[in-house]
């Protein structure tokens, strides 16, 4: 995976940087493990030498090889997910031994740079910036609330806000993907600077709508991404275009209780629920959707809209308090932003599939005049220059 391809710099200015993410790309997948990998490779093709902390993924008998990167495994393999979210003790566990490899090795490194997520990561690296003489970057994907904090967790969730909140009083480089986490940060008391982008994908030839026309979800079936509001509104809308179809692609804990949904509203449960397939068919399924739509309740960039922009289709997504994904959309152009209801969501669906080939051009069109701003390169560029020997 090499999506940017970077000079290298003198060998006066090169730097040890330490990549810390408690996941490795492709032995777990999603944004932020592509991002993680692009930005080692990009440090290690920049003249750096690079080393890249995580838990192990991987068989003993077969070990990541990334040219340029050194990949240490301060863990063992454990289940970062239970049903609904991620798990308490790997979090811990990959904290603690980030601890002890920077406790043992931190004096090599020139700058450590990570995910504000897994919070304990962070607290060892913060704790031990000044000893071993690093300087420290941290990508805030996401800032929660109080009250979100306390939705998520219950009576414990005020112990991860004060946790988040030390992570953010520490001196670091601090950098977010959106002017929601951005303003969210700096009430906590830290400065961030906004990343462009973060797609890392290509771009394609848009292509007609395929008929019957079709919504597509892709990703877990997990409360946060509220899918049964999706076959909520999918159940109003088809009543007033009867030709229209939907595919959720994935799979989760909420399988059984969305599928008990389709049925009770009298849907086609079978050809709604498509799991997970592989990758030729999902991208297939995206390029010819009418729209692709994301309802979920929090994200912390819109790579959706930014996936769906370059296959030159349409993103639906809907108003919430957590979404930064709205501030990739332009209403009518690129996507629809809709009220977080069934008849608001089925609303902006009916909206796109009545004007099929018009936004798709509109979509082609506005994603390329933002492709340059949406791709990771330029993030790359401004995370890199943390390191630089002039800061």
């Amino acid at each position: 995976m090499s999506p940017v391809n970077g000079s290298a710099t003198q060998k006066s200015a090169q730097r040890h940087v330490c990549v810390v993410y408690d996941c490795l790309f492709p032995w777990t997948i999603g944004g932020a493990e592509r991002w993680y990998r692009a930005l080692a490779e990009y440090f290690a093709k920049q003249g750096h030498c690079v080393t890249y902390l995580t838990l192990q993924q991987w068989e003993q008998s077969d070990p990541p090889r990334i040219d340029g990167v050194d990949v240490i495994a301060v863990g063992p393999r454990l289940a970062l997910y239970n049903d609904e979210r991620r798990r308490i003790w790997p979090t811990i566990r990959f904290g603690w031994g980030v601890l002890l490899h920077l406790l043992r090795h931190g004096g090599r490194y020139d700058h450590v740079h990570m995910a504000s997520f897994p919070f304990f990561s962070v607290l060892a690296a913060g704790i031990l910036r000044r000893w071993r003489g690093y300087s420290l970057g941290v990508d805030w994907h996401e800032v929660w609330t109080k009250q979100y904090w306390r939705d998520y967790l219950g009576p414990m969730g005020i112990v991860g806000w004060a946790v988040q909140s030390l992570c953010a009083r520490y001196p670091h480089s601090a950098f977010t993907y959106s002017r929601l986490h951005q303003s969210r940060l700096e009430a906590l008391g830290r400065s961030a600077e906004i990343l462009p982008g973060e797609y890392i994908g290509e771009s394609y030839s848009g292509v007609p709508p395929t008929q019957p026309l079709t919504l597509v979800y892709a990703g877990r079936l997990i409360p946060e991404k509220r899918v049964p509001l999706l076959i909520e509104a999918y159940a109003i809308a088809v009543r007033a275009l009867p030709e229209l179809r939907l595919r959720i692609f994935g799979k989760g804990p909420e399988r059984d209780k969305i599928g008990q949904l389709i049925e009770r509203l009298d849907l086609d449960r079978d050809s709604i629920l498509s799991g997970f397939v592989e990758e030729d068919e999902l991208h297939a399924a995206m390029m010819g959707a009418a729209a692709i739509v994301q309802p979920s309740m929090r994200e912390g960039y819109g790579m959706v809209v930014a996936e769906a922009s370059a296959r030159g289709v349409p993103a639906i997504v809907v108003e919430a308090a957590d979404n930064a994904a709205v501030e990739l959309i332009e209403i009518g152009v690129n996507g629809m932003v809709a009220e977080a209801s069934a008849d608001g969501l089925a609303k902006a669906i009916l909206t796109v599939c009545r004007e099929p080939d018009q936004i798709r051009q509109s979509t082609r069109d506005w994603y390329r005049s933002n492709a340059e701003r949406l791709s990771v390169k330029g993030s790359l560029e401004i995370v890199a220059k943390a390191i630089s020997p002039e800061r």
